[in-house]
């Protein structure tokens, strides 16, 4: 029939405690992110309907397709959306609530085959039918964990599921009471899958080993570490405590991470820097950021002390070149003078009120 189609709907796990328990603003750009990841990893000829708040409804009209077809655009849509959230991981820089709770979203995927058709208005289309509102019943189930394919008996048939899908898929099968009465489903877990997954490498941004410490200060912060990262971490509050930096602003990426490339203005002259490494322990937090020409980096380090007082180091390193140690000799002093004075109102700026990560 004309109206027969294949029903699509990848659906993010965890969403709901995600964006009413995290930081709003970072888990708006996360959940976008994901979102767009899962529509780029469309491969056969999918279209959107509609984006769900954290599902999407793709369809595709004609004949039922092949057990591997599917399968593998399940396959490819849930290892790239896990392969976003090992990315996210292993590069973050950010401690807020929303980048560190990231990595607990997941994908179902519900596929279901029926009769629907599309409703346009203006430049909207919306697909309406039974079947459609079977689909999405569907998403609701009492199957215990939250990362499975489900694979109604109208798309394919036990057989079809035992003969031509991947041997490490474990099929059980269940039944939902929908507005058609019982609709008979199978549905094998996809937790597998995410050990093949790895993050993507990271460029080297980093200076060399061979870099030369130029100078160092340190400061007492009667405020968590948290805090002094967070402020670190913010650069449109950079200028607010930086001495002779006018403008700070993320270029790659709205969320600080490591690779992120950031433009700022220091005395009249535009640099270009890279978030180029960070580790945390117990609340010790390690941060550098290294010019793109990697010539020298600023490295941020932050010791708790108790719950409210931080010890803070920042370290100037140097590529090891006789032209830049000369250049540097001369800027020295004055260059040690403004790291005083930042310290200080770093320090300052820590103890004003709304200053901090929404935990």
């Amino acid at each position: 029939m004309d109206n027969s189609g294949l029903l699509f709907i990848p659906d993010i796990s965890g969403f709901t405690k995600f964006v009413n328990e995290t930081e709003v603003e970072h888990s708006r750009y996360i959940i976008s992110e994901l979102l767009e990841n899962i529509i780029n990893s469309n491969q056969i000829g999918l279209t959107v309907s509609e984006i769900e708040g954290d599902a999407v409804l793709f369809f595709r009209f004609g004949e039922i397709p092949s057990p591997e077809e599917i399968s593998k655009q399940v396959e490819n849509m849930f290892c790239n959306f896990q392969k976003q959230l090992k990315n996210y991981e292993s590069r973050r820089a950010c401690q807020c609530s929303a980048c560190i709770a990231a990595i607990n979203l997941s994908l179902k995927i519900i596929t279901h085959y029926g009769e629907f058709s599309t409703l346009n208005v203006k430049k909207y289309s919306k697909l309406i039918g039974k079947d459609v509102i079977v689909a999405h019943q569907l998403l609701k189930n009492d199957i215990d964990l939250h990362e499975y394919w489900l694979v109604t008996n109208n798309l394919f048939n036990d057989n079809q599921i035992d003969n031509n899908l991947s041997v490490w898929m474990s099929w059980e099968k269940g039944n939902k009471l929908t507005d058609r009465g019982d609709v008979a489903f199978q549905y094998s877990m996809l937790s597998k899958l995410k050990e093949k997954v790895q993050p993507d490498p990271l460029s080297d941004i980093n200076l060399a080993d061979d870099k030369i410490k130029l100078l160092s200060k340190k400061i007492i912060i009667d405020a968590p570490s948290i805090t002094v990262l967070s402020v670190i971490g913010n650069l449109s509050l950079r200028s607010k405590w930086m001495e002779g930096i006018t403008l700070a602003e993320q270029l790659s990426h709205p969320i600080n991470h490591v690779g992120v490339k950031y433009r700022a203005i220091f005395n009249n002259r535009t640099i270009f820097l890279f978030t180029s490494a960070f580790s945390e322990n117990n609340k010790s937090y390690d941060v550098t950021e290294t010019d793109e020409k990697k010539t020298y980096a600023i490295n941020f380090v932050l010791k708790p002390l108790s719950e409210n007082k931080t010890s803070l180091e920042i370290i100037f390193f140097i590529k090891r070149s006789p032209i830049i140690q000369l250049y540097i000799s001369f800027v020295k002093k004055n260059l040690s003078k403004r790291l005083v004075r930042s310290l200080n109102n770093l320090d300052a700026l820590c103890h004003e009120p709304g200053i901090g990560y929404k935990m």
